[in-house]
């Protein structure tokens, strides 16, 4: 506690110092990064030793001032990215131990045990059927519980086969829908909205806000629909947003609503691999710090995802469709041209002078 407060007495008297002395904005934010770090040196380690105050001050740092990655010598941009995402799982871990006593009560192990007997000397009993036993044997579980606790079995061929045709045939006319969180910097809860087209891998709209509700994902139907094509199908999961009366207004586009299973994301599969590619190539590499910024951010990637990045099962096309581009002589060079804050790079050929 004593070399906390000694180092939030030295951060205000550098502010002190340099306000005196009339410097820039720049200038003093510069001044006080840099005396930061030189405290981290003139330490006894034999390297500079990071400690949980020197975390929540570069947190704070790249909050407030916009060039901090300048004046960053003792760690990397993508290390003080890391500690937010740790202080998010902090945060969260506290709040579920707040609660962690609350809920159902664990189902006997007799009874998992009961259910994977039957289902290990009945191959082809399923949930229904063993719960019916289970209840005539006086157990008081019910069937979600059965279903839950059965043993994975290896997937149909067959089934596959038809779910793999069904897309292949229907995929023109199919769009999905889904919600994926994004902490901010104070770990507030963001929800981003998007609508993506099966065939080209489109994303044909997006929002965020604080607080969804039905009410919001259908204006945001109509935004969609009013400058794209309309598609066949629209599927979603089950989450409690998308209310009947979602559900209804999205047959009144003329589209067949398609709800997938419980807990079964895969069935949402063209939706779920674009939400791990936004983590992967923009969420996990920023700091959130408001609704406005995560919005910035989504559109300059989406753009980027539509028009210019390729995809695999694209035969290496990007979404909207990228021509290909020819050299007009021996002396063109390939430039980068920078993508999403420079994140990521579109290349193209420039001609010589």
């Amino acid at each position: 506690m004593f070399h906390l407060f000694i180092a939030l007495f030295s951060i205000i008297l550098d502010l002190i110092r340099c306000l005196l002395l009339f410097s820039p904005a720049d200038i003093i934010m510069e001044n006080i990064v840099l005396r930061q770090q030189i405290r981290n040196f003139k330490r006894e380690n034999p390297r500079p030793h990071i400690k949980r105050f020197d975390r929540i001050f570069w947190v704070w740092i790249c909050c407030v001032w916009s060039k901090w990655k300048d004046a960053l010598i003792v760690v990397k941009p993508e290390t003080v990215v890391k500690w937010h995402r740790m202080g998010f799982r902090i945060y969260w871990k506290y709040i579920s131990n707040r609660y962690k006593n609350r809920g159902r009560k664990k189902t006997d192990r007799e009874i998992r045990n009961l259910i994977r007997q039957m289902s290990k000397e009945n191959p082809t009993w399923r949930a229904p059927r063993i719960h019916g036993e289970l209840l005539k044997l006086g157990f008081d579980v019910s069937e979600r519980t059965v279903s839950r606790y059965l043993p994975k079995r290896e997937p149909d061929g067959e089934k596959i086969k038809k779910w793999l045709a069904f897309l292949n045939n229907h995929r023109k006319g199919i769009a999905a829908m889904d919600f994926f969180i994004v902490p901010t910097l104070f770990f507030k809860r963001l929800y981003c909205f998007f609508i993506i087209h099966h065939d080209k891998r489109k994303i044909l709209h997006f929002n965020v806000t604080f607080h969804p509700t039905a009410e919001w994902v259908i204006q945001q139907l109509r935004n969609a629909f009013s400058t794209n094509s309309i598609p066949g199908y629209m599927i979603f999961d089950r989450d409690s947003i998308f209310s009947s009366l979602v559900k209804e207004t999205i047959k009144s586009f003329g589209i067949e609503p398609v709800r997938t299973s419980f807990r079964s994301p895969w069935q949402n599969g063209i939706a779920e691999r674009w939400i791990g590619s936004c983590r992967r190539e923009l969420l996990n590499h920023v700091i959130i710090l408001n609704k406005n910024h995560l919005y910035k951010l989504l559109e300059e990637y989406i753009e980027y995802y539509n028009k210019d990045r390729t995809h695999y099962s694209l035969d290496k096309d990007s979404p909207s469709g990228r021509p290909v581009l020819e050299r007009s002589s021996d002396d063109d060079k390939v430039i980068a041209l920078p993508r999403v804050g420079g994140l990521h790079h579109k290349y193209i050929w420039e001609k010589s002078a």
